[in-house]
């Protein structure tokens, strides 16, 4: 998270290790220009989304829990109203350390008792829908009107996401947010609790008393008022944000396993309503949680999706498979250890393996233990626009480290997670002449070294200790 009584130490560490990074080798390129788009899926290399220029567009970033609504989530007192979030200072971190994404983080419910600290009580605000009575709400504030939009949650929406978008950065909005409401006392202040509005809406009727029912397709009359809001609010952020290009959605952030169909229909409802506006954007699915499997995200409608840890076979923590499986995949550490996992081998790898990158993390002062994976998405975006990304894929067995990015013939990024010193990579189908440089992943620094030839399987030994990559361009 990003404590607001660290955050002065945190943005003078961003910015003295944004000056070492425009000193290294491999210059950094986010925030240099626009992010363009809207983005699409690359025809030739479904892995990734392009703008329409035909380049791959590599996505990769930090998310943290308060960049949209001011919010106390894991903070460690309760404050009302809760403390604001410097975003100009997160959009500095993101830039610093050349990052071009992250998810736009939505809560639903204005008030909860959080999980950690365990029994804090937690205040979030704006929200979707203003609160202007008559009479008290559960949480002691004016009740909801849920045909009346809050101009502030909106405005707030659309500066927020163009301020990023003038950084070249890629913004994922959360449309709503389902752990809360499973895991804490959300329910009891949701906005679709019958006591905390003026519009007779129970989101919860027939259900369990946490508001689960709300995130599924039920055939009453009073679930068909749920869902007629919840597309009313869909218009509302989609007319919001239409014409910006570096817009992407989520449906919901970890609702439970019963909420797939539901799921599935807002993701049609955005794409149907899209379709009538002038710019059509992603459309995301992240893990169900809990009991989602990853099967679901793959049959989904979405245009990408962001796994769990999956089978042996997938391993998305320690070993991303590299089977393309139909969609643009993001893999986001949320899903994979929450904000406990992840690091600069772990980027490597997922970017080795053709998958784009999400670091979900607490943003303290550094140094801490998630630095490597901070300055990790900095290096493979910059490798991914050196490289020609969109002849890029997957080659495992062309290399003894398993983890090789290929156009062959003629480009290999070649990745070495431990300190094995040597290892081999097969180019006997590229003859000819390559230029050679190994990158140093824990100094990010880039190593020229002499050049080598094709028409043969060929060793390289490591000029340094640790994790290493290797990137071979043909010279002739």
């Amino acid at each position: 998270m990003l404590p607001p009584w660290g955050m002065q130490n945190l943005v003078a560490d961003v910015a003295c290790c944004g000056l070492v990074a425009l000193a290294l080798p491999l210059a950094a390129t986010a925030g240099a220009e626009p992010a363009r788009g809207p983005l699409m899926n690359l025809m030739v290399n479904p892995r990734y989304f392009t703008d329409g220029s035909g380049r791959a567009i590599y996505l990769a970033g930090t998310h943290n829990w308060h960049n949209f609504q001011d919010n106390g989530h894991r903070l460690p007192e309760s404050q009302d109203p809760p403390p604001a979030f410097d975003y100009q200072g997160y959009l500095d971190f993101l830039a610093a350390h050349g990052h071009n994404f992250f998810r736009l983080w939505r809560w639903e419910a204005p008030k909860w008792t959080d999980a950690q600290p365990k029994g804090t009580v937690k205040y979030c605000q704006p929200h979707p829908w203003l609160r202007s009575g008559p009479g008290m709400a559960k949480d002691g504030k004016p009740k909801f009107d849920l045909t009346r939009f809050d101009p502030e949650y909106f405005d707030r929406l659309k500066a927020r996401v163009l301020a990023a978008e003038q950084r070249g950065i890629y913004v994922s909005i959360m449309l709503f947010e389902g752990w809360e409401m499973q895991f804490t006392d959300a329910w009891n202040y949701h906005p679709f609790n019958l006591d905390n509005n003026i519009n007779g809406i129970d989101g919860d009727a027939g259900g369990d008393g946490r508001g689960l029912k709300y995130t599924t397709l039920q055939h009453s009359p009073m679930a068909e008022r749920v869902l007629a809001l919840q597309e009313d609010y869909l218009r509302k952020v989609i007319d919001t944000v239409n014409d910006l290009d570096n817009v992407l959605y989520e449906v919901c952030n970890e609702s439970g396993a019963f909420s797939t169909e539901w799921q599935y229909h807002i993701i049609r409802s955005v794409k149907q309503y899209e379709a009538t506006r002038p710019k059509q954007h992603p459309v995301g699915m992240t893990v169900e949680y809990a009991k989602g499997t990853n099967d679901v995200l793959t049959k989904s409608p979405a245009d990408w999706i962001s796994p769990n840890p999956g089978s042996p076979e997938e391993n998305f923590r320690e070993n991303p498979t590299s089977e393309f499986l139909g969609k643009v995949i993001v893999n986001d550490t949320d899903h994979l250890w929450g904000h406990t996992g992840g690091d600069n081998v772990w980027v490597w790898k997922s970017f080795c393996r053709g998958l784009n990158v999400l670091f979900m993390e607490e943003l303290l002062p550094s140094p801490t233990w998630q630095d490597s994976a901070r300055d990790a998405m900095g290096q493979t975006r910059r490798y991914a626009e050196k490289i020609n990304l969109a002849a890029m894929v997957p080659a495992n067995k062309l290399s003894a480290t398993g983890y090789c990015l290929a156009d062959r013939g003629k480009e290999y990024l070649v990745f070495q997670p431990g300190s094995k010193g040597e290892f081999t990579v097969d180019l006997r189908d590229a003859p000819g002449q390559f230029a050679v440089e190994w990158f140093n992943v824990n100094a990010d620094q880039v190593i020229p070294a002499k050049p080598a030839t094709g028409g043969a399987t060929r060793t390289f030994t490591t000029p340094f200790p640790g994790p290493a990559a290797l990137y071979l361009k043909a010279t002739k």
